[in-house]
């Protein structure tokens, strides 16, 4: 079975960045998988993804060898087990708020004795290579997102969850649940108590021995992040980055079409 390098990476002491795909299609996941990330997921929560259409991008993706991951809309057994057989590495389950969720999410990961996977990998049996059934429970990642109030009142039993890779901090979730609303959900806090909530999530991860991932806006978030001691940081999105992109650089044609003091003749020359 093809091994997964998250692990290998994160064993020799180093990050790793994430890619996040929320369109619905094959081809922005084949682009985004060749760009350089270790891993990239695929939102089903949030994003605008079918299963037929994360079915797709699983197998663009493949190519590049990048770590395919799925966010899934829940913590329902079906929906992370369907995603585990389309061939996905890794599982970001979003609301997990008790150790007794976090030990559910576990279980519908692994396959007997270590947990209550139903055994029928359609296209993981493929993508992943031979000895599949022998070796996926040790290589699938199970991510628990912390994200509420009362996550972070049972973080210390979550991350204490056997079985459990890691946790995953959904900044916007958590702000908004810790602030009673009193602050405006999005990524890369800088109030003082959101940061320090957010240090105490990767302070519980590491003293359990387990992965801590943050979902960044910035690429200068993301390097603070990293120097923070996190192990994986989830680097923007596909539609954030292509409205990014779109942006400047019609801001940057309307700008420049005001300095540019080209005489007609020259269009002329140049055959326009």
């Amino acid at each position: 079975m093809i091994k997964n390098k998250l692990k290998a990476t994160w064993g020799t002491g180093e990050p790793t960045i994430n890619g996040w795909l929320s369109i619905n299609s094959p081809f922005v996941a084949e682009i985004m998988a060749a760009q350089g990330y270790d891993s990239v997921t695929i939102d089903m929560q949030h994003g605008a993804v079918s299963y037929e259409g994360a079915f797709g991008m699983l197998q663009a993706m493949r190519a590049s060898r990048v770590v395919p991951m799925v966010r899934v809309p829940w913590l329902d057994p079906g929906a992370i087990m369907k995603a585990l057989d389309a061939g996905a590495y890794g599982i970001i389950c979003p609301m997990v708020n008790t150790r007794s969720d976090a030990e559910r999410l576990v279980s519908y990961m692994r396959y007997p004795p270590l947990g209550t996977r139903s055994f029928g990998p359609t296209r993981a049996n493929f993508s992943a290579g031979e000895g599949y059934a022998a070796e996926a429970n040790g290589e699938m990642l199970a991510f628990a997102m912390i994200e509420t109030a009362e996550a972070m009142a049972n973080l210390d039993e979550i991350v204490r969850t056997p079985g459990l890779d890691g946790v995953y901090i959904g900044p916007a979730d958590l702000t908004l649940g810790l602030s009673e609303g009193a602050l405006a959900p999005g990524f890369d806090r800088t109030e003082p108590e959101m940061v320090a909530a957010i240090h105490r999530i990767r302070d519980a991860a590491k003293v359990a021995g387990i992965r801590a991932a943050l979902h960044c806006g910035t690429a200068d978030y993301a390097a603070k992040a990293m120097n923070w001691g996190f192990d994986m940081v989830t680097l923007s999105n596909d539609v954030r980055l292509l409205a990014t992109e779109a942006s400047r650089t019609v801001k940057q044609a309307r700008t420049l079409v005001n300095d540019q003091t080209a005489e007609p003749e020259q269009f002329q020359q140049a055959g326009y």
